[in-house]
């Protein structure tokens, strides 16, 4: 009787543990494959991550290489719009500081604009010359003297401070005025030379 009490305690024992072992096999391989997917998801998200941070490294780069050629691009420009500017002025500054110093031409180029003045009623024009104030006893005295002669319709002889040389124009009443000073003329050719000189210097000539 005591052995046999002693088998069933010992088969009891043997199935408890058994059971207690599978049941743990099972806990152990449900733990090993959530682990297995934990890692999984950590790798891909932590390679997503990496792929995001290198697209993001890759557009800076891309943008800094971009505003880097902008800038050496506008930088160039400007140096060239200055280089031309610098040439342009020196070419036409002195020449049209020499030509306005000569009297001679100066009376030619008024008289011819005064006589050429309306020619299809020249006898009711009326015209305003403003002189710079520096010319009144030559230029000045020169057209008041001859102000009958050259416009039958009266001249008007009218002298400026703030005018450094050259000459304005325009009707007896004021309406409207034509400049013809030194910086006028400097304007004008600068204009017409400034894209030629920049394609000298850096096209080439071609």
């Amino acid at each position: 009787m005591e052995q046999k009490l002693q088998e069933l305690t010992e088969k009891i024992y043997r199935e408890g543990v058994g059971k207690a072992q599978e049941e743990a096999d099972t806990l152990l391989a449900k733990a090993r494959e959530e682990a297995e997917k934990i890692v999984a998801n950590a790798r891909r998200e932590a390679h997503k991550t990496t792929e995001a941070a290198e697209a993001a490294a890759e557009e800076l780069r891309r943008n800094v290489i971009s505003e880097m050629q902008l800038s050496a691009r506008q930088s160039i420009s400007a140096i060239r719009q200055q280089i031309t500017q610098t040439i342009t002025a020196q070419l036409i500054r002195e020449p049209l500081r020499e030509t306005f110093v000569d009297q001679g031409f100066m009376r030619h180029i008024i008289e011819t604009m005064i006589k050429t003045w309306n020619p299809a009623d020249a006898s009711g024009t009326s015209l305003k010359l403003i002189l710079p104030a520096e010319e009144t006893e030559q230029l000045g005295a020169y057209f008041q003297s001859k102000a009958h002669e050259l416009l039958q319709g009266g001249l008007e002889v009218q002298f400026s401070k703030n005018l450094g040389s050259g000459f304005r124009i325009g009707p007896g009443d004021g309406s409207y005025v034509l400049s013809f000073t030194e910086k006028d003329f400097e304007n004008f050719f600068a204009e017409y030379l400034r894209p030629r000189i920049a394609k000298l210097l850096f096209e080439g000539g071609g």
